[in-house]
């Protein structure tokens, strides 16, 4: 069946030159965007609870923006002065960029990964005598813990925020060609809005392999997968599949 309709379930791009209205223009399709989940950071007294003093640190973890807005958030709520001193060890280069939001760039200590965590592993092992704190979501993956814990270095988790289902009421009745998804939020997201959720001919694009293991484990037929060493980022995945059930249906 032909491709008109997609929702990507992740909040609309704000930079103008993403690769979706590039592919909007290039296949004329619609595309929808809508977050099916929703960050909401915990109080300072749960942190406080989670037995986390923030002087005792040297060194913040980030791996996402997320984290880096609950971090100073949670700082702020506290009465906590984030010292000069402080290093910060980011995932990616984009984190890092957010980061400016807060702390003046050039003045501070700053590591950054190149985009996952396996990436950023190497650049915190050198800095065993530090006191790591990685302040995360309660959805964090699995492996990172292992992974800190195998580098043997001191460090802490505290979650700063929650992973929670959006409220997607409004959609029941609506029909897309192809959902998106790119975590196993995402998933369960949509059978805890929709328990009666019917795949029918609707199509499932997901990324990673979590996602595809969270589909799959609902029963969901995954149609369009990312990132493979041919489609290596979702959109072009998308298009790919786009072109060939278009050309197909013409």
């Amino acid at each position: 069946m032909k491709v008109k309709t997609i929702l990507v379930s992740q909040p609309e791009p704000k930079v103008e030159n993403s690769p979706y209205f590039d592919l909007i223009e290039r296949q004329k399709v619609k595309i929808d965007f809508r977050s099916f989940i929703h960050v909401e950071g915990v109080t300072s007294k749960n942190v406080r609870a989670q037995k986390v003093d923030l002087s005792k640190f040297t060194a913040i973890i980030l791996t996402s923006r997320n984290a880096v807005d609950h971090y100073f958030r949670i700082a702020e709520e506290l009465r906590f002065k984030v010292p000069d001193a402080m290093k910060y060890f980011c995932q990616s280069e984009a984190v890092a960029y957010y980061l400016q939001k807060y702390v003046v760039y050039r003045k501070r200590k700053i590591y950054v990964g190149k985009r996952t965590f396996s990436e950023l592993t190497p650049i915190i092992k050198k800095y065993k005598t530090e006191k790591f704190l990685l302040p995360s979501s309660d959805k964090l993956k699995a492996d990172i813990p292992e992974k800190m814990d195998a580098l043997e270095v001191n460090w802490k988790k505290a979650t700063f925020y929650n992973t929670v289902v959006s409220d997607l009421s409004d959609l029941r009745n609506v029909y897309y060609d192809i959902l998106v998804f790119f975590s196993p939020s995402g998933i369960k997201s949509l059978f805890e809005n929709f328990p009666d959720f019917e795949q029918n001919d609707t199509r499932i694009a997901v990324f990673g392999n979590t996602t595809v293991k969270a589909a799959t484990e609902k029963g969901l037929r995954v149609d369009i997968q990312a990132p493979t060493p041919e489609t290596p980022s979702m959109t072009m995945a998308l298009e790919k599949y786009i072109k060939a059930v278009n050309k197909k249906s013409n």
